[in-house]
Parts: C-alpha cells; structure tokens; sequence
C-alpha cells in the first residue's frame, strides 16, 4: 500500500511495535546512568588522556570542549528524532524512514555493530588486565591464553546479568558509575589539593584559564588530532537510546538523557584535565609508562596508594560497566532489526518472564566471545589497533544519524523558524564537523608512521577501518535478497514529515494503531 505523506508522517511518530520489553521499567536516573556507563569514563579518560595532552599540551581543555560541540550537535539529532520514532532499533530506525533501507542497514546496522564488536573485545581484555592487576596478579594478566579465557567468562557474566532483566542491569550500571564518578572525583580532589599546597611534582603546572582557549594555540594540526580523539573519547552515550522502549514516557526521557550524560561527561572530562596537567604538567603526563594509563600512574601519586588502588579497580570496572551496557543495547538493536524483518525472525524471542531479548543477548555473547579469540589469533596488538579505527566509523555513523534528522524534519523545518536552528542547522552542522573529523582521521591513520605500523605504505589502523566499511557494502549488497520485505520498503516506510500531525517539541501521544499493524502481525506468526 503507497501512503500519503501525512499517513508517512504519522506512522512514523507513532510509538514502536510491541516487542514484549517491560514499559516504564527505568526513569531518568538510571537512563543516564546506562549512557554514563556505555561510554567507560574512567576507562576512557585512563587511556586517552595522555594522548591527547602529547597533541595540544596545556590546551587539552580546549579540545575537550571542542570535541564537545559535534557530540552536542548530533546529540541534538538523536532527541528529537527519538521524540519522533521512539524505537529500540535507534540509528538503524531513524536512518532507514529518513535516507531508505540500504543506508539504514549499513549506517544504522553494520557500522555501529562492528564499531561495538571491536570495542567489546577490548573492553573485555581490559577489564580482565585492570582487575587482575588491582588483585596482584599481574603474571595472570600477561598470560594471553588466561585473558581471553577470562574476558569471555566476562562476556558471559555480562550477558547472563542482561538476560536476568533491564531493572538489575540498570541497579549494576548506578553502582559501577558512581565508582568511576568517586574515582574520577577523587583523583581531582587530591591534584588539585596538592597544588595549592605546593607539593606537586615539579613538572606540575598552574592551572590557567587559557588552557581552555583553543585560539591561543599555535599548531592546529595538533589541535584536530586531540578534538579526534576527544571524539572517541565521547563515544557511546546513544547507547541508551536502545532502552527507549523500557522507559518512562518514552517520547522524551531518552532525549533528555542524552544530553544530560553528554554534559556530565564534558564536566568530567575537563575537571580531570586541568587536574592531571595542574599536577603533573605536560612533561610527566606524556613520559614514557605514564601517557597509556595516566588515572593508574598519576592517581597513587596525588591521592596516596591506598586510593590509587581504587582508581585502578574503577578503571577495570569501568571497562566492565561498558560491557554490561553493551550486552543490554546491542540485542536490543538486533530485536528491532529483526521486528522489522532485517535479521532472521528468531531473534525476535523474548524472555517470557524477564522481558529481555533473550536469543538476541546469547547471540551477541557467543559472537562477541568469538570476536576476542579471533583478534587476539590475528595479533597481540591487533585489538589496540582496531579499536583506534572506531573513530571512522563513530564518525561516520554519527554523521548520517545527523543529516537523517535534518532530511525528516525538513518539510517541517521550512514551515517552523523556530525549529530552525536546534532541529536543522545544529545538526547539520554536527553533520558537518563529523564528516571533516572522518576525513582528517582516515588522513591521519593513512600515514605509514601512524602508530608505527603499515601495509603497502599505508597505516594499518586505516587499513582496518577502511576495510570494514568496504565489507560492510558487500554484507549489504548480499543480504538485500534475504530481507525482501525489509528493503522492499515494507516494514518500515520512507518518507518525511510533511505536515502539522507531528511537531517536533511535543510527539504525537495517539497514534493509529495501524502504525505497526505489519511488523505486529510478523510477531504473532512468530
């Protein structure tokens, strides 16, 4: 059946089909506390911190604050298209009415999931080295064999938690945020304790407001590689946008929620830079031992051993907490692929009593299992190298999910000034920023000096990010025949808003149940 332009607009702000997940199981709180967890603060901050003080020194503020402005643009998107398709399949929903089902398979489907493949097998070896090591068992934790076979026992862990509900997995994610939140804090507090009373290394610097003015500094080469890795830095606060379903009133509190966690993590981010550098300034922070993990090298030096050792179990259960919350999102993501019949129909079982997508959790657990052990047979190091090559695929998809929502909203948006500048031209410039970023880290990674390791005369990191995005083409090139309702345009329609049934600041509450009226009755059959 060919639908109007109105009927198009109207399906599309009605509420998701059933998938048998538990309503108004999460508020606001603990909303946040899933993106939190998703995106590893400790973890994160840990690992990247130290370099990107090597590209903009004292300016590493700065580039936090200006990583922030395409991660706040785009989160813009993501709110507002939420408001109007409040679906657990998130980018994959959104990108699949706005730009069709081919871009919506591999935008919203491919490259997020492979993106998260990667940064689950090195979240789990992550967690397994930091928490060995806070226990004194660093032989264990340089015995490869040991840590796949305890990352996969993490996964496993991981999956069982998720499978069990979404209100414990939520109680999980409060507790292991507020660890890292403590931990974080904490560092803070004892840096910049140390630097009014003088007992820094010497190496310690005095805090500066023009540490947080991107102008005053000299190499804007070095500026974009921070901003580039401020943007992984960001990365995973959409992750909550997959328990929309889950959640009180649905429309709206996940919208929220990103924009909040996006805050928090700005706040957090910034305070630990000033501290770190206020403490031991550009020179030790970017030492050999010290630029890899600076929270575990820099925290016992500020905060005495005893905390230190707790940032070090926060940085190990940070990594964990990102594992628990991607064992909770991505099947969600695959339950929706498969509601709309662009994955195989068995992955639509739920757990008649937890509510939770059972068959599409255990899949997720097996290939994520599997994914570690393969990586790991390629090369010792290759996990460090893919998990650099995530930034072209945040990127890109990232991009696409913000012209997805200027190209919907669009007939509206040339009818509402006011709706102009937040649901458009933000946006779009996000859209932007994060097309530039993509284009400045493929260059970046295409150097055969990057991180010292090549093919051809080509970096291998771009090798790995290139290659994935070329794979994922021909995996949706060859599954267009096996999903023909999917890309025939059935189960979820092309198409814009296009006229004053839905209004951006206030979603449609009544929707005709006809809306979801194909993918239900699939459901029923199944």
């Amino acid at each position: 059946m060919i639908q109007t332009p109105a009927e198009t607009a109207r399906m599309a702000a009605a509420d998701a089909p059933d998938k048998g997940l538990r309503p108004n199981a999460l508020g606001l709180g603990r909303i946040v506390a899933l993106g939190l967890a998703a995106v590893a603060p400790a973890y994160s901050l840990a690992v990247t911190l130290g370099y990107v003080v090597g590209a903009v020194g004292v300016h590493t503020p700065s580039a936090f604050l200006l990583g922030f402005v395409p991660i706040l643009f785009t989160a813009f998107a993501f709110r507002d298209l939420n408001r109007a398709m409040p679906d657990c399949g998130g980018v994959f929903v959104w990108i699949s009415r706005a730009l069709g089902p081919v871009a919506g398979w591999f935008f919203g489907g491919w490259v997020p999931q492979v993106a998260t493949f990667i940064a689950t097998a090195a979240l789990a070896q992550v967690a397994t080295v930091y928490l060995l090591a806070a226990v004194g068992l660093e032989s264990v934790a340089e015995n490869p064999v040991a840590v796949v076979s305890i990352a996969v026992g993490f996964i496993a862990l991981s999956a069982a938690v998720a499978v069990r509900g979404i209100e414990l997995a939520a109680w999980v994610q409060y507790a292991l945020i507020a660890l890292q939140i403590v931990a974080i804090g904490g560092f803070c507090i004892g840096a910049f304790a140390a630097v009014a009373a003088g007992t820094t290394p010497s190496t310690g610097e005095a805090p500066n407001l023009d540490w947080f003015n991107p102008f005053s500094l000299d190499d804007p080469a070095g500026l974009v590689a921070g901003v580039i890795l401020c943007l992984f830095i960001y990365w995973g606060w959409d992750a909550l946008i997959s328990v929309n379903e889950e959640t009180t009133d649905r429309s709206k509190t996940p919208g929220r929620a990103v924009v909040i966690s996006t805050v928090i993590l700005l706040v957090l981010y910034c305070s630990a830079s000033v501290a770190a550098l206020g403490y031991g300034g550009v020179d030790l922070i970017t030492a050999d031992g010290t630029i890899d993990d600076v929270l575990s090298v820099l925290g016992p030096q500020a905060t005495g051993e005893v905390f230190g050792r707790v940032i070090t179990v926060a940085i190990g259960l940070s990594a964990l907490a990102a594992l628990f919350t991607v064992a909770v999102s991505t099947p969600r993501s695959w339950l929706s692929m498969a509601t709309y019949r662009a994955l195989p129909a068995a992955i639509t079982r739920v757990h008649p009593e937890h509510r939770t997508p059972n068959a599409a959790t255990w899949w997720w657990a097996g290939i994520s299992a599997a994914t570690i052990v393969l990586l790991t047979l390629i090369s010792a190091d290759f996990i460090g190298l893919a998990i650099l090559a995530i930034g072209l695929m945040v990127a890109a998809y990232y991009a696409v999910t913000a012209l997805a929502a200027v190209v919907y909203f669009a007939p509206q948006l040339r009818r509402n000034p006011k709706q102009l500048v937040v649901a458009g031209i933000l946006p779009a410039l996000g859209a932007l920023l994060m097309i530039v970023a993509f284009g400045a880290s493929a260059l970046d990674m295409a150097r055969p000096e990057y991180v010292g390791e090549s093919v051809l005369g080509v970096g291998t990191v771009f090798w790995i990010g290139v290659g994935a995005l070329a794979l994922g083409v021909v995996v949706t090139i060859a599954v267009r025949p096996v999903f023909p309702d999917f890309f025939g345009r059935r189960t979820i329609p092309v198409g814009t808003v296009a006229d004053d049934d839905f209004v951006i600041a206030d979603p449609v509450e009544s929707p005709p149940a006809a809306a979801s009226a194909t993918v239900q009755n699939d459901r029923e059959v199944h």
